[in-house]
């Protein structure tokens, strides 16, 4: 009876181990799932949105291929300690676990979504009711809920680099991303904490796979 018990066991902690370390090589090396908890990417990205997020082409980027980042792309990340209330990425063996993993009842670090607007070495200049300029030139953006209702042409615009006594253009660092919420007025984003360090980067959403239905049904006959 003790044998029987012991294999069961034995085997019962070989299947979670195998299971986790399946879990973990596919959520840091291919593809996780996320839900979009607020309102800062309506009208492309509603709440409770379920996501598929690729991590292929980050991961890529990390062993030196090419893989550039294009200006649109919608990415998940971890936030600065500036846009999070001044909560920054924990790296106690919990924290690490619970990022690898993704378990539900494990402590989570915030991440947000937002979309990609400058690249290295653009300049980035948001003008209030006419939109976003890169590089000078109005950037094109159907997706956008509505235009700014605030302007951000200068460094010191910036709240975060506004306390450091910042300024100068607004013009984005080697390594780093100026990303914004496509509802322009309703998103903390880069206009308020600032550039991105690529490194903070989770992965590249590619595609919703559940969406609640708030509207009128929609019948498929």
């Amino acid at each position: 009876m003790k044998e029987k018990i012991f294999i069961f066991l034995k085997e019962t902690i070989e299947l979670i181990v195998v299971t986790l370390i399946l879990l973990i090589i596919i959520r840091q090396g291919f593809i996780e799932a996320r839900y979009i908890p607020s309102e800062s990417m309506i009208p492309t990205l509603r709440v409770n949105d379920r996501l598929i997020v690729e991590k292929v082409s980050k991961n890529l980027r990390l062993l030196g291929l090419k893989m550039p980042l294009q200006r649109g792309n919608i990415l998940v990340f971890y936030p600065p300690a500036e846009g999070n209330r001044g909560k920054d990425l924990h790296y106690d063996p919990l924290s690490v676990f619970a990022r690898w993993t993704g378990l539900p009842f494990l402590p989570q670090d915030d991440a947000y979504i937002k979309r990609v607007i400058g690249l290295p070495g653009d300049t980035v200049e948001i003008k209030n009711g006419a939109g976003v300029y890169i590089n000078g030139m109005l950037l094109y953006e159907p997706y956008a809920n509505e235009l700014p209702h605030y302007s951000c042409t200068n460094l010191n615009d910036i709240e975060v680099y506004r306390r450091h006594g910042k300024t100068g253009k607004i013009v984005v660092p080697k390594g780093h991303l100026f990303l914004m919420g496509d509802n322009r007025n309703r998103s903390q984003d880069s206009h308020v904490w600032g550039f991105l360090d690529q490194k903070r980067i989770v992965g590249r959403a590619v595609v919703i796979v559940w969406r609640r239905l708030k509207d009128k049904p929609i019948f498929l006959l």
